[in-house]
């Protein structure tokens, strides 16, 4: 439906949690975009459950699922690659379409696989930044060339909320807590609306637990976001962000990305006259 709807963006799963899928099935589901959007997708592939236990048993997924995920990207990206002498599986369509494959992680890991397969790495910072800096060193440090990548390239996940007054964007940002502190404590439920007086919701201890899930979170009007994101990059040396937005509004939500894009653009023109 989003590649539908647009011609010049990048479409990507960001992403499937390959141990839950057969390799050629996905293969096939991507080939299939990739066919009828070519050079638009990209597949991201991590290997963390995603879901809560009784899903997991419900999925028939077993500890050695989560084993086999170096194993599967293998296979896939046999399957998305030409066909070779010999070869008895085919992906139609897949088949040498050659979807890019990015590895997902929110542990080290995820980076030192990325580094072997020589392919681009995307770090969950936006909900798990404990091992960001450490991850990106380990990835940059230990990368392989492959013929999808020559060199290291990493995206950086983030919690963006723009608004017009500083004021706004920390009452719309105590969504995200809401929902973070909620997962501290085991529970579930949709995203919550803003609240006037965050402290008033958690605990100083759920504080600083859901306060450590949302460190790589920033909110605040134009100008301030885009300094903090430039400080991001600054201190990552990332080649690309990956925004998120829980905000309950959904006009608001569209404020925020048409205002962020807006001053990341500012940012740009500057840069670009700068050099």
């Amino acid at each position: 439906h989003v590649a539908a709807g647009t011609s010049t963006i990048r479409i990507g799963a960001g992403g499937v949690m390959l141990p839950n899928h057969s390799p050629m099935v996905i293969a096939e589901q991507f080939g299939t975009l990739a066919t009828l959007f070519p050079g638009r997708i990209d597949l991201g592939l991590g290997r963390a459950p995603g879901t809560d236990q009784q899903t997991l048993r419900a999925l028939r997924r077993g500890p050695e699922s989560s084993e086999r995920f170096p194993q599967d990207v293998l296979e896939l990206r046999a399957l998305l690659g030409p066909p070779q002498e010999g070869q008895f599986l085919h992906a139609i369509p897949g088949e040498d379409t050659n979807v890019p494959l990015w590895i997902l992680g929110s542990s080290l890991f995820g980076a030192q696989l990325a580094a072997m397969l020589g392919l681009p790495y995307a770090f969950a910072s936006h909900f798990a930044p404990q091992a960001l800096m450490q991850a990106i060193e380990i990835y940059r440090d230990r990368f392989e060339p492959s013929e999808q990548l020559a060199e290291p390239y990493v995206m950086v996940g983030c919690n963006v909320i723009v608004a017009d007054t500083e004021e706004e964007a920390k009452r719309l940002f105590t969504s995200p807590q809401q929902n973070s502190t909620r997962m501290v404590r085991g529970t579930r439920g949709k995203l919550p609306r803003p609240i006037d007086d965050i402290e008033e919701f958690w605990s100083p201890a759920e504080k600083a637990q859901a306060s450590s899930m949302l460190a790589c979170s920033y909110y605040g009007s134009p100008n301030t976001i885009r300094d903090k994101l430039e400080s991001l990059i600054d201190a990552t040396g990332a080649d690309e962000l990956m925004v998120a937005a829980a905000i309950w509004d959904h006009r608001a939500r569209v404020r925020s990305f048409e205002m962020l894009a807006t001053a990341m653009g500012q940012a740009l023109r500057i840069q670009g006259a700068a050099e």
